[in-house]
């Protein structure tokens, strides 16, 4: 198990076991407001995903997917119900954490794509990785083969104002 310290209790993150689901959600409820003007946002969403899956969220606008997506993400918190990524409950998790998890299991592509238009395509690959403090060599073999994966890697020197739109989605993905 990785222990983390400082800050709020309630910051480790479990080892992920390889068997069981990598997203579980049981009974998840989330309402804003209170009385007569309630929102329901979630009311009792039950669901697995298995390791490996590709899972695509659809629904009507206003039907609770972003909800659902920022309680998965560690951004927000249920008023009801539990969400266990890669073996570890949220519930349990401190800020601290939530944020290791942020940081180390989980990735965020929003529509902005969020690039640091400073950096290069290779620069804003391996920001996570810096975070992380991970070996440089081995930081700069990873991003060579995210991008790749990407089809971006003779794109690696470029900044996100040089790529087209398309493109920078792709570095937000390695990313």
């Amino acid at each position: 198990m990785t222990q983390h310290t400082g800050g709020q209790s309630g910051t480790a993150l479990a080892e992920s076991p390889a068997d069981g689901p990598m997203v579980r959600i049981e009974d998840l409820h989330r309402s804003y407001g209170t009385g007569a003007a309630a929102v329901h946002a979630l009311r009792g969403v039950s669901f697995e995903i298995p390791r490996g899956e590709l899972v695509a969220l659809k629904g009507r606008s206003g039907s609770g997917k972003t909800t659902l997506l920022n309680l998965v993400g560690g951004l927000d918190t249920p008023d009801r119900g539990s969400i266990t990524v890669a073996g570890t409950e949220l519930s349990g998790l401190g800020e601290d954490g939530l944020l290791e998890l942020r940081r180390d299991r989980i990735g965020f592509i929003f529509q902005s794509f969020g690039l640091i238009p400073i950096l290069t395509a290779a620069e804003n690959v391996g920001v996570p990785l810096r975070l992380r403090k991970a070996d440089p060599r081995e930081r700069e073999e990873r991003v060579a083969l995210l991008l790749s994966l990407v089809g971006l890697g003779d794109h690696a020197r470029q900044r996100p104002g040089e790529l087209s739109g398309g493109q920078q989605q792709r570095v937000a993905i390695a990313r």
